[in-house]
């Protein structure tokens, strides 16, 4: 057999292998949740100095520093959540690639990492939550009914 036809027949193999994509998205999902959760808990550890850095470094257009400052911790401590569940996580990763592009765009545009997170945010909404995510337990139960 020709080595493309092997290929052809490898990649046909992994196809099939639905819970190694459910893996990838659970190990993307959680890789975005750490990144942002720790990064909200940092955020409330010292609340004078975020909003310090809201006002003087981060400069985050139209919004005052004090709400960015608030909905920057209130979205990294409950969007990683639902992250880590599986649920509503399409929503989620929205949010978290929306406020990663602000972030891209006005505050670091030359930050490595901001290009991983777009991606990564980017394939978790493409693709949802997998199969070890309740987002995929509730659309079997919805399908039942």
């Amino acid at each position: 057999m020709n080595p493309i036809a092997l290929y052809g027949r490898f990649e046909a193999r992994l196809s099939d292998l639905k819970w190694l994509q459910a893996l990838a998205l659970l190990a993307a999902r959680l890789t975005v949740a750490k990144f942002f959760f720790f990064s909200g808990l940092t955020k409330i550890a010292s609340w004078t100095t975020t909003v310090a850095l809201f006002h003087d470094e981060y400069k985050v257009p139209v919004l005052p520093p004090e709400l960015a400052a608030c909905l920057s911790a209130t979205a990294e401590l409950s969007l990683p959540v639902l992250l880590l569940l599986g649920l509503l996580t399409r929503f989620a990763a929205a949010g978290l690639f929306i406020m990663t592009l602000v972030i891209a765009v006005f505050v670091y545009p030359e930050a490595a990492e901001n290009q991983f997170i777009l991606t990564t945010t980017a394939l978790i909404i493409a693709f949802g939550s997998g199969r070890l995510g309740a987002d995929d337990w509730l659309a079997k139960q919805a399908h039942r009914q």
